[in-house]
């Protein structure tokens, strides 16, 4: 059950613009957004219209040029590199397209990443890796290669790697744009799972209404602003 309260996630007056070719191309021009804890939002709209700019300004990797972004009691407008990549290190976890593994590493060396940067001993990290991987539908697969793993099981690891560390915020962006029907449906479920039992904040953009319909509310961005509203 979503926490209405308070917000979890809140943007107030966002602009954002990045310069090409010597010309400022804005994105935002004062985008405000409010996403309670506990939520599952999915984010769509046309190729251009801001979805990817916000997931990054909303996991810490791009600063916003105006405006307050905060996400729990953390303000990361205000925060400098060092200190956002801590924040995300705690705080987000983040679930990409094309899996982003490590091709050298095990499964349980890729979930296991995260990890590294907390004061956590070995048994204790391979112990939370064996948790997940066991949630995700991955039990004894610690030692096998990305490369021996269908796209529906990297995937699984990339969520397990985002999980591992017990973050309250999971962000998705096109998870399951790589992936067959039902490897895709399988791979909602799980964020399903994740949102409804074990209470994660989850934000998705995707480009597929099949995979959006999974999600409590879906935002439509178009030109840098939220023109439509679904929730289920």
């Amino acid at each position: 059950m979503t926490d209405t309260t308070e917000p979890y996630i809140a943007l107030a007056g966002v602009r954002k613009a990045f310069r090409i070719g010597g010309e400022t191309m804005p994105i935002f021009s004062g985008l405000d957004l409010s996403i309670p804890r506990g939520d599952f939002v999915a984010m769509m709209g046309p190729s251009g219209s801001g979805k990817s700019t916000l997931l990054n300004m909303l996991g810490g990797i791009d600063r916003p040029d105006a405006g307050e972004i905060r996400i729990g009691r953390s303000r990361l407008e205000q925060m400098g590199e060092a200190a956002r990549a801590a924040w995300r290190a705690h705080s987000m976890g983040i679930v990409f397209q094309f899996y982003n593994l490590l091709p050298m590493l095990n499964a349980a060396e890729n979930i296991e990443l995260p990890l590294l940067l907390k004061p956590l001993g070995r048994r204790e990290r391979r112990a939370r890796v064996d948790t997940v991987m066991e949630l995700v539908g991955l039990a004894g697969r610690q030692r096998q290669f990305p490369s021996s793993m269908s796209g529906g099981q990297q995937q699984r690891v990339g969520i397990a790697r985002a999980i591992v560390a017990d973050a309250d915020l999971i962000l998705c962006d096109e998870p399951t744009g790589d992936l067959d029907r039902k490897s895709a449906n399988d791979i909602l479920e799980m964020l399903s799972f994740l949102n409804r039992e074990l209470g994660k904040t989850v934000i998705m953009v995707t480009h597929d209404p099949e995979a959006a319909a999974y999600a409590r509310r879906t935002l439509t961005l178009n030109k840098g602003e939220f023109t439509e509203e679904t929730s289920r």
